[in-house]
């Protein structure tokens, strides 16, 4: 089981990739919880599209390379390094971790650590 979540995060950061929102919470249960750590949480699959779609029209999706996933059991971690561009149009840099907890091959929780590279 353990590598089929493996390839659902896979699914997750190619749909990010893509800017396909729609993609990514099929890949999560009704109720899902994601939590940004530090920053907010959002529970149900409408409050998340609400959330993400708030963040403004033809905004420009993050690019996220994963370094390592990770799984055990109903638990995987994925992290590396994501690329977006900030307000001003420039690139941030960012390491991040995102840690999903998997129900019914669905995705139940997601904690999302993520940090600004000084540059």
């Amino acid at each position: 089981m353990s590598e089929n979540y493996k390839e659902i995060v896979r699914k997750v950061d190619a749909s990010f990739a893509e800017n396909r929102m729609e993609d990514f919470l099929s890949l999560c249960a009704e109720d899902v919880e994601w939590k940004m750590v530090g920053d907010t949480t959002k529970k149900g699959k409408d409050s998340i599209r609400e959330w993400m779609s708030s963040m403004g029209e033809g905004m420009e999706p993050p690019k996220v390379s994963a370094k390592n996933i990770i799984a055990e059991g109903e638990t995987v971690a994925a992290y590396g390094e994501m690329t977006m561009k900030n307000e001003k149009g420039e690139i941030d840099n960012y390491e991040y971790c995102d840690i999903y907890r998997f129900e019914n091959d669905k995705i139940a929780e997601l904690s999302s650590y993520v940090i600004k590279v000084k540059q």
